[in-house]
C-alpha cells in the first residue's frame, strides 16, 4: 500500500482543522497548519516544498502565536482591563464553545465583562471592558485568519513553482 497518498490526505485535514482553529479557541489553529503543510512536504520528499519555505511558514507560525496574545491584550490594555478581566475573556472564549457560534461570538465579552465587574464592580467600565477585549479577540482572529490564508498561498506557491 502506498502511504504517500495517506500522507497527503493526513496533511490536508491538519490544514483544514487549522483554518478552523483559527477561529475556535480550543484548537491550535496556525500550529496545525503548520503541521499539515511539514507533512505534506516530507511526504513530498521536500521535492516541492524545501526549508527555506517551511522556514518561512514556521516564523509565519510563531509570528501568529504573538498576533493573538497582543491583540487581545491591547483591546483590553486601551480599555484599562484588570487581570480578573483578560482572565473571564480566556474562561469565557473557552466556555463558549459549548453554546455554538453565539457562545464563541459572546463568550469572551461575557467573561471580560464578569471578570472586570468582579474586580470593580461599576457596570459602566466593566461593559467598556468587555467591548475592548472583545473587539482585541476579534482583531486577532481576522489578523490569524490573514495569516492562516497567507502560508496556505505561499505553500500553494511553493508546491506548484
Amino acid at each position: 500500500m502506498d502511504f504517500t497518498t495517506v500522507y497527503y490526505v493526513l496533511a490536508g485535514l491538519l490544514i483544514l482543522v487549522g483554518i478552523a482553529g483559527t477561529v475556535l479557541p480550543a484548537l491550535p489553529g496556525l500550529p496545525l497548519v503548520f503541521a499539515g503543510m511539514l507533512l505534506a512536504a516530507w511526504a513530498g520528499n521536500f521535492e516541492q516544498v524545501g526549508w527555506l519555505m517551511l522556514t518561512v511558514l514556521g516564523l509565519l507560525t510563531l509570528v501568529s502565536l504573538g498576533v493573538d496574545f497582543l491583540a487581545t491584550a491591547m483591546g483590553a490594555k486601551r480599555v484599562g482591563a484588570s487581570k480578573l478581566a483578560l482572565i473571564g475573556a480566556m474562561v469565557g472564549t473557552f466556555a463558549g464553545l459549548f453554546f455554538g457560534p453565539v457562545g464563541l461570538f459572546a463568550g469572551p465579552f461575557v467573561g471580560a465583562l464578569a471578570g472586570e465587574l468582579i474586580h470593580s464592580r461599576q457596570f459602566g467600565q466593566a461593559t467598556k471592558v468587555g467591548v475592548g477585549t472583545w473587539v482585541g479577540i476579534l482583531v486577532g482572529t481576522v489578523l490569524k485568519l490573514g495569516l492562516a490564508f497567507a502560508m496556505v498561498a505561499l505553500f500553494v506557491a511553493a508546491w506548484i513553482f
